[in-house]
């Protein structure tokens, strides 16, 4: 089987909406070929289709039900909810197969699909491969005869029941109250059931980014625009401030100051916080090439390792999988606890925060700040034709300045996943040498030539 995807990338098929691959057509064809290769055994089969709030998520849902039904698949609607809800309601309904429609933290002009497995976790790259393959192929004869075809429902309680799922991993008879929270929910899935878990447990929540109209997800807030979340917290004199991005799957902090506290820093405070209490699974937690250095040598100051992987939550998932570590997650924000989830969860994660303020009794300011991170550098340099990063040129000027940072920085080179750009991540503890390096690197990839 080739390799080659059309549809698939890095997160499952993402795209701007109704533009290929985010089309009507394609959409109808994943249902179709996705119910085709989850139909095992003779049980009613079923799938749990979930989204965000964009406008086109209405076109992509009802495509989509469309050839789940053809492929006689039932389909349980769950409407706007985050990301972590269809993986756990996947599993909870006992459902063959979960989908989510949403393009994540991406303008509401783009859309995308993920699929979960009947276990929760995202399907493997071979999975992929294999629907892409049937996609491509003549399913006419493999669909549904007239009588088996399926049905679709609504499930009415959808957020009732995530809203219990996330509460149940706050410690019990802990509560919130006396806490202000502010809470930006990127006008995405998680406006509903996030703010309610908060304020079940007690908190006086101050709500940003919750007035969802199809458009203005991730517009001006969220995690990918913590700008107003921070002001709010100062203006409101909260205790804390939660940023979700479109569809709730990762989180950014803001301590009572404003100050920003992300990914690396919440991973390194929920490990210490779980190997102290004796709940981590393993010595190491994972991470991607993009953690901070900071963080990797704290946790080896607190007598833990962090593994890394290529960047992608889905990544991270299989590393921890494979060496039974229950914390993982990303610098961006995604958060994984395996105890809890099977895919970040920003809820989730952020009660685990609120936990530890609660038990330690001190402001978030200085609990939330455990390492003084390395200073950072990333550029994004777009490219026409072939990628640049295989050029003999390129990768002759990676290697002196990986020379030259030594052991005491990192360069950390790759392309996106989703744009015709290259990343170029340095790090280091001198700044200057940070500034140099990457001034040195993406000089020397935009001098290339087009490859064709």
């Amino acid at each position: 089987m080739s390799n080659t995807r059309r549809f698939f990338g890095t997160d499952g098929i993402r795209g701007k909406a109704n533009t290929p691959p985010m089309t009507v057509d394609v959409a109808q064809k994943l249902g179709q070929a996705a119910g085709l290769h989850f139909r095992r055994g003779h049980h009613r089969h079923s799938v749990v289709v979930g989204k965000d709030t964009r406008l086109s998520g209405y076109m992509i849902e009802c495509a989509l039900v469309a050839g789940f039904l053809s492929a006689g698949m039932d389909v349980i609607l769950v409407g706007p909810m985050p990301t972590p809800a269809i993986a756990m309601l996947t599993r909870s309904l006992r459902a063959d197969l979960g989908v989510m429609i949403s393009a994540s933290h991406n303008p509401f002009s783009d859309n995308g699909i993920k699929l979960f497995g009947p276990d929760g976790f995202k399907l493997s790259d071979q999975e992929e491969q294999t629907i892409e393959a049937m996609m491509l192929s003549d399913l006419t004869g493999q669909l549904a005869a007239p009588g088996e075809i399926g049905r679709a429902s609504r499930l009415n309680d959808a957020a009732g029941r995530y809203i219990e799922h996330a509460k149940a991993s706050f410690p019990r008879g802990c509560r919130l109250d006396g806490l202000k929270i502010v809470i930006d929910c990127a006008n995405g899935a998680g406006y509903r059931v996030a703010p309610t878990a908060l304020w079940e447990l007690g908190a006086e929540v101050v709500r940003l980014g919750c007035e969802p109209d199809g458009v203005n997800i991730n517009e001006k807030c969220g995690s990918t625009h913590p700008e107003a979340l921070c002001r709010a917290v100062i203006e409101h004199k909260a205790d804390l401030g939660i940023a979700l991005d479109g569809d709730a799957d990762r989180m950014l902090l803001a301590d009572e100051t404003g100050r920003l506290v992300d990914g690396d820093q919440i991973l390194g405070l929920i490990a210490r916080s779980w190997a102290r209490s004796g709940r981590l699974a393993t010595s190491s937690i994972v991470a991607t090439v993009m953690s901070n250095m900071g963080l990797e040598r704290f946790l080896h100051e607190q007598g833990m390792a962090l593994e890394r992987t290529a960047v992608g939550d889905r990544y991270v998932v299989e590393r921890m999988r494979e060496n039974g570590a229950n914390v993982g997650g990303e610098q961006s924000g995604h958060v994984v606890l395996s105890d809890f989830a099977t895919t970040g969860d920003g809820l989730v994660a952020a009660l685990q925060v609120l936990a530890v303020l609660i038990e330690e009794g001190r402001p978030a300011s200085e609990v939330c700040r455990v390492f003084e991170p390395f200073p950072q550098l990333l550029k994004n340099i777009r490219f026409e034709g072939r990628s640049p990063l295989h050029l003999p040129e390129v990768q002759a000027a990676r290697r002196q300045i990986e020379e030259r940072l030594g052991a005491r920085g990192r360069l950390v080179l790759r392309e996106s996943g989703t744009e015709p750009l290259v990343r170029v991540m340095v790090e280091a503890e001198d700044a200057r040498d940070v500034e140099r390096a990457v001034d040195d690197m993406c000089a020397a990839i935009t001098t290339m030539p087009v490859v064709a």
